[in-house]
């Protein structure tokens, strides 16, 4: 474990108790003993709950492209930076590097809200030049997060793909989305919309310290069958798999998916890019102290020694014995399930554009 990493008490309902320093930070700070029990406070300071803060943001864009080989869509949007779900996995931490915070704490507790997403993607999809492709919502951050019940930020951007006619796809590990059937279910059925429920554990425990605001296993798999009774095209995202934590779930994960309506099975495997390695490291030593340094060594076994490795075509399923071994169990558990592991193309020549602000209609 990376000895420079802060030690912390876990605190309930966060992912991680430490605000890590940013890649990025040119001070190093440590804590100092002035004699007056500073250090104690300090750690009393770090165990209290901390609050969740908004920090509002108006975007200049929100439709980003993407060209990633490893990845099935060409253009993605995110509503939020941060997520409050806490998972310590969670590929996106890095990212609030970027805004001077911590992929630690800060993560999770200091969320940025794209307040003008919808109005912003309306004016996008206005473009003359615009193409339209299937945008996929919440690829980095979680687009139903807690937040999203007061915000609905969320909500205003599917109003605007709804009026458009526009194809969308959207990952969540929140049955918040229900909410929006109204609006996702019709547009599923038109062939317009997929989804993918992420479920990482069915046991409760583990659940709670892997990812302790998203909602419970449990949940999420009624979240699935309310999708499939409603129309909804959807699969379940075994993510990310982590080698003697939730790896031996595989069989049982995907059998549950296929009792609740699920049509297709996807997966990725444990990746640990920049701050996400010590952060996930201490979590480890933290909950499985016994089987850590198992854990660590199969994880680089299928990132080519390294914590990770971010070559495509590997990143995500891994490399070698063990992410074959994964792969097998995956395709074989799918097939006997009846599932698939494709998604039917949606419908993206429906598109129609938005009208230009102040102009009229002939018809």
């Amino acid at each position: 474990m990376n000895d420079k990493l802060p030690q912390a008490s876990p605190i309930k309902g966060r992912g991680t108790a430490v605000r890590i320093a940013h890649r990025f930070e040119r001070d190093l700070r440590a804590g100092f003993d002035d004699g007056w029990g500073t250090l104690d406070q300090d750690a009393q300071e770090e165990r209290l709950l901390p609050a969740t803060t908004v920090i509002e943001e108006r975007a200049k864009s929100v439709v980003a492209s993407n060209d990633s080989p490893d990845i099935p869509f060409g253009q993605s949007l995110n509503p939020y930076r941060g997520c409050e779900h806490g998972c310590i996995y969670c590929y996106a931490r890095p990212t609030h590097s970027y805004l001077n915070l911590s992929p630690g704490l800060d993560f999770e507790t200091k969320i940025v809200a794209k307040i003008n997403a919808a109005e912003r993607l309306e004016e996008e999809l206005a473009r003359p030049k615009y193409r339209a492709s299937t945008i996929h919502i919440g690829g980095a951050t979680d687009a139903y997060q807690p937040i999203e019940r007061r915000l609905r930020i969320t909500r205003g951007v599917l109003e605007v793909l709804a009026r458009c006619e526009h194809a969308f796809s959207i990952v969540t590990k929140s049955s918040g989305i229900e909410r929006d059937l109204d609006l996702i279910g019709p547009a599923a059925r038109a062939g317009r919309a997929w989804v993918s429920i992420s479920v990482t554990t069915l046991d409760g425990p583990l659940a709670r310290v892997l990812e302790p605001r998203a909602a419970a296993p449990h949940r999420r798999m009624q979240t699935v069958a309310a999708l499939a009774q409603a129309g909804v095209p959807v699969g379940v995202n075994v993510a990310p798999i982590i080698p003697f934590i939730n790896e031996p779930e595989i069989e049982r994960i995907v059998e549950s998916a296929a009792q609740a309506g699920a049509k297709s099975i996807h997966y990725t495997v444990l990746r640990l890019p920049w701050e996400v390695s010590p952060l996930f490291r201490q979590w480890l030593h933290q909950h499985f102290p016994e089987r850590a340094e198992r854990v660590m060594a199969r994880v680089q076994e299928m990132h080519g020694g390294q914590d990770y490795k971010a070559d495509f075509g590997s990143r995500m399923k891994g490399e070698g014995v063990w992410a074959q071994l994964i792969a097998q169990r995956i395709d074989k558990a799918v097939g006997r399930a009846g599932l698939t592991r494709h998604v039917a193309p949606l419908d993206e020549g429906a598109f129609r554009p938005p009208q230009q602000a102040g102009q009229g209609s002939l018809f």
